[in-house]
């Protein structure tokens, strides 16, 4: 019987890449998403047999045990990925103080319940198995204005750490992902509303802000996603890795704004 995986946020963007890529290693996949409508392309791939949508809140846990019973049924629940999130900017001086910590609690709030939701059922099992959070490279070079986003993704990198060293010695790894700007259906309609003077704009700041010259490819990401998972990397546990072009180490952020007054 094939491995099975969970994917949060697996209807669109670094999400389906992933999704797209397990299929193709011939797993079963069980894609959460908060919109139906993202998963419907899930019935019409050629692999629909072994991808299974999920519709709801990945913070929610009979949300997330709905989608682990389903893994389950399809094979050996072997890894758990963390990739939903939303984007809501706010700062202290317009916003306030519970404002911004709902919005830090919602990002925060639906990889700690997919990690929950996985180290229980490897626990149970008995088999260990890999959990990857995806962050930001906000996490470590915050840009101004995306307070509660920053807070988050710095707090999962935390978990992650905490969550290896609690869980290694049971077989359960746990590491994460830190992309800079990737190219997916968000970024290409923020495009399209610019307009094509601006979108050129945009493409040339992002050209100079990635080493590499452009924005990464979700598959890009998912690649590493995927190895992480994989055991051919049974020995990486409580890492952060970077897949942004050395967008971090470049360390200058032309996307940098300051919040209006």
């Amino acid at each position: 019987m094939a491995d099975s995986y969970v994917v949060t946020g697996g209807g669109r963007g670094i999400g389906r890449a992933v999704v797209e890529r397990l299929l193709a290693d011939g797993a079963h996949v069980v894609a959460i998403e908060l919109d139906e409508t993202a998963l419907d392309w899930t019935r019409r791939h050629p692999a629909a047999a072994r991808v299974h949508a999920v519709t709801g809140d990945a913070g929610d846990e009979a949300v997330a045990a709905r989608a682990a019973d389903l893994a389950e049924k399809a094979g050996r629940l072997a890894g758990w990925v963390n990739n939903a999130a939303v984007f809501r900017d706010a700062s202290l001086h317009s916003a306030s103080p519970r404002e911004v910590m709902d919005l830090i609690a919602v990002n925060v709030g639906a990889p700690l319940t997919g990690c929950a939701t996985a180290v229980r059922r490897f626990l149970a099992a008995g088999t260990g198995g890999a959990i990857v959070n995806v962050t930001s490279h906000q996490a470590r070079q915050a840009v101004p204005g995306c307070t509660p986003y920053v807070t988050a993704k710095a707090a999962i990198e935390g978990l992650t750490r905490a969550l290896a060293v609690e869980y290694g010695p049971r077989g359960i790894r746990v590491n994460a992902v830190a992309p800079g700007s990737v190219r997916t259906e968000r970024y290409d309609e923020f495009l399209a509303r610019q307009g094509p003077e601006g979108a050129a704009h945009i493409e040339a700041e992002m050209a100079r802000l990635h080493p590499l010259g452009r924005v990464a490819r979700a598959e890009e990401v998912a690649a590493t996603i995927v190895h992480l998972l994989s055991d051919e990397a049974s020995f990486i546990n409580g890492a952060t890795i970077p897949v942004d072009g050395g967008r971090s180490v470049l360390a200058h952020d032309p996307e940098a704004y300051e919040p209006p007054s």
